[in-house]
């Protein structure tokens, strides 16, 4: 008879055995079987051994054994034990009767027992068991085999015989002259079950001494090794395996199967390491990225430190040169050392948001930084340099600008000093060497004829016009020295000093010019004649020079001027003095007419000649000297205001160059920041295509920093020839540098979201159309349109996609089960209080709680069976069972075992796995 046994309910290619190799198991054995109608007697007698010992195996846990396997189950009660041994389940009871039929009736209840467990057994009764025929005997202990030893051995998603040999591959893989096949001859020469051995206890082998030409000796020393210490019986010859050509494929199968089963700890084990190592490497890698970035933001923030000092230093330099210095650093500042800066501050809350991102993928709490390393604190550090950035220019131009006035002031105070104090100096009669005040303190008109002392009056007259005439110069001198303390020039000394000498010395020609007029009055009552003719000369003369000095002193003047229409009003007051030399110049000819009259009156009446002109200290000569002066000193001054002309009109070049720049960039970079912002809220296409067409924009934006270069140069310009106002723009190079960084950030952020989206597809195993969708219901509930929904438009959100939030109608209070649940999910995605939701948090929130990641709980289950099922484990345990730089992580952070019984140097893993998943140290 043929016995064929199949599991109930799956067809060929669905049984336990069920493969590459195309039908299931048990339908190969019914193939296998009908061969061993004419079983090959090597095969026979290496089944009958290792079937009888594999019996025997589990028959001494009940205290017998069998010696012939088809005698001892011909009466069905050992093969009741053997069932019962190695189910754990209780068989009907046995008849107790030695009759054929009580026989028969008890290999029944171990057939119907198998049966039971899901094998059909087809074309077999009780009597070919009874009558001990042993080829159905060897079936239907490989059967019982298959079911309870091998069927459920299952490695990758296969099952039974194809599962139990690429178990065996994997693990003999690394061993030399070791290549497992099949389950006959890849065994012949031992070396395959001494790896075994060895992978799993490499103290009981020495592989190393192994030969390959020596397969007897290999086979007896795996056999050896497995029954002493392994606790699995011999069950082969070596003689009979190296001699058959090829070894019995089930004896060989029913051996390793056990060999399978003595290891599955260590599987179990194995398979507690690797998932404990995955937890400790994302554990390890996190750890990395926060300690980078607190280097990161350590750094940025000293920087910060460093640089506010500097920019909040305000004092001062005395001279032009030095203040432009200063200027030219704070240049180099904002072109060289700040925009470096902004790179690492943008990289850093790029590396923040992959960061949380990370954490919240493997559900870690958030990372915090140190106290005062939050982003938020890095930004605050940053507006608070800004803020002072902007004072220290807005204080560097004004202090040059106050610099400029007083070297404008300084000189014209010098120049109407240096007039007035040559005017004082200045002689009357041309053959006394004595200045005004000395003229003043002479008697000269003691022994002066009438005429004499009545041209000493009219003199005198002459000179307090001309001393009235100087009055508003000498105001003016006060008032530029006074200006210049206000100011606070840094030769405020100088100029008080010079400026109290004039007013000190006007204050005694004032009083020796009163004294000096009594006395002549005096006299004047005894001189009558006087000469009118000396008189009208005087009197048409003094204003006449006063308007020469005037004149002297306009040409000279200084100016300082900021626009070509400035200049231009110069120019024209300049034309207007200069159409007034015709009228002038007639003045200058009837002045010299009146002494040419006097002469010819002299030399008509035989008059001593006049040299000197009593009334005047002027003589033609000095009204003729000072007109030339005038006339040499007007076309300097023209080309002076020509060249003051050619400055200004350069300068407006540069303004408008800039202004053309500055018009053209500054809506260039706000059409680019919307447009990355319609990116960073749009639906079109992949998350690739869109990364790509992020950088693509970036690309673009790196390419245009050409443009803020040159702008930054015509920038430079106008600062080194000191414009600092443009009226064709309204675009300021610190509206520029301000808007350009904010580009920089905005797409390095976008592309940082776009990649963060990626990650968390890519964890969360979702496709395209459900990111698009999750991105749709975003955007529809994202009212303000910022990449950000407010409380109540994501619960609006949560109640469209089917939550029970909905709130009771008001003014009634809301649901209070409604209110405790939008309150819990508020905290996951919302862990701040920010009052926001963001893109990132609802994607998270919408994948996280049906998502398979690891948790503390299987964590704690790992490490109990890499120990034992003790509530502690040893460092020597962990150094043996993971490797050495994660078993050592593992010692570092585990604090000791506190309980009972442990020995010494236990560590506590379970307070370690929750620390895990509980804050963060950092």
């Amino acid at each position: 008879m043929m016995m064929v046994m199949q599991p109930e309910g799956l067809g060929a290619r669905e049984g336990p055995f069920a493969g590459s190799g195309g039908g299931g198991e048990y339908m190969e054995q019914e193939e296998d079987w009908d061969r061993d109608l004419l079983l090959d007697p090597a095969w026979e007698k290496q089944q009958r051994k290792t079937f009888t010992a594999w019996c025997n195996s589990h028959l001494r846990k009940a205290g017998t054994q069998i010696e012939n396997i088809e005698d001892d189950f011909r009466n069905g009660l050992k093969l009741m034990l053997l069932l019962e041994v190695i189910s754990g389940e209780r068989l009907p009871r046995p008849d107790k009767g030695k009759m054929r039929f009580h026989k028969i009736a008890n290999v029944n209840k171990a057939l119907d027992f198998i049966a039971s467990k899901g094998v059909k057994l087809v074309s077999i009764g009780a009597e070919e068991i009874v009558d001990g025929n042993l080829k159905m005997t060897l079936g239907m202990i490989w059967t019982i085999i298959l079911r309870f030893a091998i069927q459920d051995i299952s490695v990758e998603e296969t099952s039974a015989k194809e599962g139990l040999l690429l178990w065996c591959q994997r693990k003999t893989a690394p061993y030399r002259n070791v290549n497992v096949q099949n389950f006959h001859t890849s065994w012949k020469d031992g070396l395959a079950l001494c790896a075994l051995i060895h992978r799993h206890r490499p103290d009981l082998i020495d592989y190393a001494k192994l030969r390959k030409d020596d397969p007897i000796g290999n086979l007896n020393t795996a056999f050896e090794v497995a029954e002493k210490y392994l606790d699995i019986p011999k069950m082969l010859d070596a003689e009979d395996i190296v001699n058959t050509p090829k070894p019995d494929e089930k004896a060989i199968m029913t051996y390793v199967s056990c060999f399978y089963h003595a290891f599955a700890g260590a599987e179990q084990a194995e398979t507690a390491a690797n998932r404990i190592c995955k937890v400790l490497a994302v554990n390890q890698e996190n750890e990395k990225l926060m300690e980078e970035y607190e280097k990161l933001a350590s750094e940025l923030l000293e920087w910060i430190r460093r640089t506010i000092p500097w920019l909040e230093n305000r004092v001062g330099e005395p001279s032009m040169s030095a203040m432009q210095r200063k200027l030219e650093d704070f240049r180099d500042y904002r072109r060289l050392h700040k925009p470096p800066r902004v790179q690492e501050k943008c990289q850093l809350e790029i590396n923040f948001n992959t960061l949380q991102t990370k954490l919240r993928l493997s559900h870690r709490p958030a990372f915090m930084p140190s106290e005062g390393k939050l982003v938020s604190d890095i930004a605050n550090a940053w507006r608070g340099l800004e803020q002072v950035e902007k004072g220290y220019e807005d204080w560097l131009l004004s202090e040059i600008r106050r610099l400029q006035r007083l070297q404008h002031l300084a000189e014209k105070f010098r120049q109407k000093a240096s007039l007035h104090e040559a005017w004082t100096r200045g002689r009357w009669p041309a053959s006394l060497r004595a200045g005004k005040e000395e003229m003043l303190s002479q008697r000269d008109y003691d022994s002066a004829s009438l005429q004499e002392v009545r041209a000493l009056l009219r003199r005198h007259e002459a000179f307090e016009s001309d001393l009235a005439a100087h009055q508003d110069r000498v105001e003016h001198i006060a008032a530029l020295a006074q200006e210049l303390n206000e100011l606070d020039y840094h030769e405020a000394a100088s100029v008080n000093s010079r400026c109290q000498a004039i007013c000190d010395q006007w204050d005694n020609l004032g009083t020796l010019t009163q004294k000096r007029r009594d006395a002549l009055e005096r006299m004047e009552k005894l001189l009558e004649t006087i000469d009118q003719l000396q008189l009208e000369f005087a009197r048409r003369a003094a204003p006449f020079n006063n308007w020469l000095d005037g004149a002297v002193e306009d040409l000279q003047d200084v100016w300082l001027v900021h626009s070509v229409e400035e200049t231009q009003s110069l120019l024209t007051a300049h034309d207007q003095f200069k159409a007034t030399l015709p009228e002038a110049d007639r003045e200058r000819g009837a002045i010299m007419g009146i002494q040419g009259e006097i002469q010819k009156i002299c030399q008509t009446y035989g008059l001593r000649p006049c040299s000197t002109n009593p009334y005047i200290t002027l003589s033609p000569q000095d009204i003729n000297t000072k007109w030339d002066m005038v006339r040499k000193l007007v076309p300097s001054r023209d080309q002076t205001l020509q060249e003051e002309l050619a400055r200004q009109q350069v300068n407006e070049r540069l303004r408008r160059q800039f202004a053309a720049q500055a018009n053209a960039i500054g809506p260039w970079i706000q059409a680019k920041v919307e447009e990355v912002g319609r990116l960073a809220a749009g639906l079109a296409g992949s998350l690739e295509e869109q990364m790509a067409g992020l950088r693509q924009q970036e690309q673009n934006i790196i390419n245009y920093k050409t443009n803020i270069d040159r702008l930054e140069g015509d920038h430079q310009l106008l600062q080194e020839s000191l414009v600092f106002d443009n009226k064709h723009t309204v675009y300021s190079m610190e509206h520029i540098r301000v808007g350009w960084e904010q580009l920089l950030t905005s797409i390095a952020r976008t592309i940082n979201e776009v990649e963060n989206q990626v990650l968390t597809r890519d964890a969360k195993g979702l496709s395209q159309e459900q990111l698009n969708e999750f991105r749709a219901s975003f955007n529809h509930f994202d009212r303000k349109r910022n990449g950000m929904m407010e409380p109540d438009d994501f619960r609006a959100c949560l109640i469209s996609m089917g939550y029970d939030l909905v709130s009771a109608p008001q003014p009634l209070p809301r649901s209070p089960k409604g209110e405790v649940e939008f309150a819990r999910i508020m905290t996951m995605v919302d862990p701040n209080a920010a009052g926001v939701v963001t893109f990132q948090a609802f994607i998270d929130f919408m994948t996280r709680e049906t998502a398979e990641t690891d948790t503390a709980e299987q964590v704690v289950a790992s490490f109990k069976i890499l120990a034992g099922d003790k509530n502690y484990i040893t460092p020597e345990e962990l150094r043996r069972e993971l490797p050495a730089e994660q078993a050592e992580y593992c010692i570092r952070r585990m604090v000791p075992y506190k309980g009972s019984g442990a020995p010494a140097g236990a560590l506590d893993y379970v307070a370690f796995s929750s620390a895990l998943y509980g804050e963060s140290d950092l």
